[in-house]
C-alpha cells in the first residue's frame, strides 16, 4: 500500500490497516484523523507524537494485547488474526532455540505477567531467544512505573517496524535510525562485545530511571536504543553497560561490574556512544 492509498482509504478501511501496526484504538483513531499525511516522514513523526503525547497508560496496555507471548504466536491468532503473521516473522529466531531456552522464556513470561499484569513486550527483530531471555530477566527488576516506560518504547519500535511493512517505500524514504546508538568492543581480545546488556537511563523526578534495555548483537551493536521518531529531549543521560555478566559469560574476571557513561544531549543530531573495554579498564568517546 502506498501512502496516497492510505490517505484515501475510508475510515473503516484505514482502521483495519493501521490496527495491524498497533491495536490501541486511541492511537489508530488519532492517526486516521491526522490524514492526509504529506510524506512518509510526517507519518512517522505523527505516529510518535500521538503515542507519546496523546495516549494514556490504558492505551499502552491495550496496545500490548496485540502481541503474543514471546514464542507463542498461536495465542494471538484467534484475537487478532491480521497481526499474527507479522508477529510470527518478528519472533522467527525463537524457533531456533533449544527446549531449555524455550522453557526458560515461558517461565520468565509467567513471572513478568504476574508482576506487571501484562505480557512481556520487546521488539524481537534480530534478537535470539537467549537475548530476549536476558532482557526479560533484567526488566523484571524494574518497578511498575519504570517498566511501563520501557515497555511503551518497545511497543513503538514494533509499531514503526509494522508501518514500514504496511507502507511501500517507507524504509527508503525515511530515516528510521535511532536518535541514539551504541557499540561495545572488547579490546583485550580484539572482538565485538556481543550479548552485553545495556540500559539507557534518564532523569525523572530527580532519579535515574530506565528508558530502554537492549543487548548487543554479534557486531557488538545496538541500533534501536530508541524507536524511530523518538527524540531525546536536551539533557543528561546515562548508559549502563552490564560488564559483570559479559565477563561471566565469557569465562573472564573483570574488575568493573558495570560501566556507566553519562553524556549530554543538546539537539536532534545522531548520538553514538561506543565503549572500549578490557577486564581492568574502559574508555569511551562520541562516535558517529
Amino acid at each position: 500500500m502506498t501512502l496516497t492509498e492510505l490517505n484515501n482509504l475510508s475510515e473503516k478501511e484505514a482502521f483495519t490497516q493501521l490496527e495491524q501496526c498497533c491495536v490501541s484504538k486511541t492511537w489508530v483513531n488519532k492517526m486516521i484523523a491526522s490524514r492526509p499525511f504529506s510524506s512518509e516522514n510526517e507519518l512517522i513523526k505523527k505516529a510518535a507524537s500521538i503515542w507519546y503525547n496523546d495516549c494514556s497508560v490504558e492505551d499502552y496496555k491495550e496496545a500490548f494485547t496485540g502481541h503474543p507471548k514471546i514464542g507463542n504466536v498461536e495465542s494471538l491468532k484467534e484475537k487478532f488474526v491480521h497481526t499474527a503473521e507479522w508477529a510470527g516473522n518478528e519472533q522467527s529466531k525463537v524457533a531456533e532455540a533449544n527446549i531449555k531456552t524455550i522453557e526458560a522464556l515461558a517461565k520468565v513470561n509467567e513471572l513478568y505477567e504476574d508482576k506487571f499484569d501484562y505480557i512481556f513486550i520487546v521488539s524481537a527483530n534480530d534478537k535470539s531467544a537467549s537475548d530476549m531471555l536476558a532482557i526479560a530477566y533484567s526488566r523484571l527488576s524494574h518497578n511498575a512505573d519504570d517498566e511501563l516506560f520501557v515497555a511503551m518504547n518497545e511497543q513503538h519500535k514494533i509499531t514503526v517496524i509494522r508501518l514500514a511493512k504496511l507502507i511501500e517505500g517507507l524504509s527508503e524514504n525515511v530515516d528510521l535510525s535511532s536518535h541514539l546508538t551504541t557499540h561495545a568492543l572488547d579490546t583485550s581480545i580484539g572482538v565485538p562485545a556481543k550479548h552485553m546488556l545495556i540500559t539507557l537511563k534518564g532523569l525523572r523526578d530527580n532519579q535515574w530511571k530506565p528508558m530502554s534495555v537492549g543487548i548487543t548483537n554479534n557486531d557488538g551493536r545496538i541500533s534501536d536504543v530508541l524507536p524511530p521518531g523518538r527524540l531525546l529531549i536536551p539533557g543528561v543521560y546515562t548508559m549502563t553497560f552490564n560488564t559483570a555478566n559479559y565477563y561471566k559469560n565469557n569465562n573472564q574476571n573483570g574488575f568493573y561490574p558495570e560501566a556507566s557513561i553519562q553524556f549530554e544531549v543538546t539537539d536532534s543530531s545522531h548520538y553514538h556512544i561506543p565503549l572500549l573495554i578490557n577486564p581492568f579498564g574502559y574508555s569511551t568517546y562520541r562516535g558517529s
